[in-house]
């Protein structure tokens, strides 16, 4: 009994995947020091059929990313022990790490932060308060590009 789609991909929009003979959800990494966003974040995930996991600094950020390899990150730049900035950097140096998609979740002034972000390797950014659209756009955006194909291109097969 097949799936109507290879390899789970256009299922929920990509945002379940075929691991074998198992439909998982993608994996979104949640880097942010307040419980708060923690909370909200994941329960926007969650409705949306993703499987949020969390990292509350930048030390734990690149343990957990490591550890999970999440499809993307959301990365908020106030960070205790080190601004996000550093994380990203550090993210976007690590060979294993580099493919991820990083979107930075940010209160910080987003003219310039959104630049200096991009300018590390940043995917996109969503400025807090989240506003569940934009966030789910952008993230969207960033997992359908995520294979190297524009959003909304499907790849064929001759």
């Amino acid at each position: 009994m097949g799936l109507g789609c290879e390899a789970g991909v256009g299922l929920e929009e990509k945002k379940i995947i075929r691991k074998g003979r198992f439909l998982v959800k993608q994996k979104i990494l949640i880097i942010d020091d307040s419980v708060d966003s923690w909370h909200l974040l994941r329960t926007i995930l969650q409705t949306h059929n993703f499987y949020p996991v969390w990292a509350p600094d930048g030390m734990q950020a690149m343990t957990a990313a490591r550890f999970h390899h999440p499809q993307a990150i959301l990365l908020d730049l106030g960070l205790p022990g080190g601004d996000g900035f550093v994380v990203l950097e550090r993210l976007k140096s690590n060979l294993l790490l580099s493919d991820i998609p990083v979107i930075v979740v940010t209160v910080r002034d987003r003219q310039e932060a959104e630049e200096k972000a991009r300018r590390l390797g940043a995917a996109a950014y969503v400025s807090k308060p989240v506003q569940v659209d934009a966030l789910m756009a952008s993230l969207q955006s960033v997992l359908a590009t995520q294979d190297g194909a524009p959003v909304g291109v499907t790849a064929s097969m001759d």
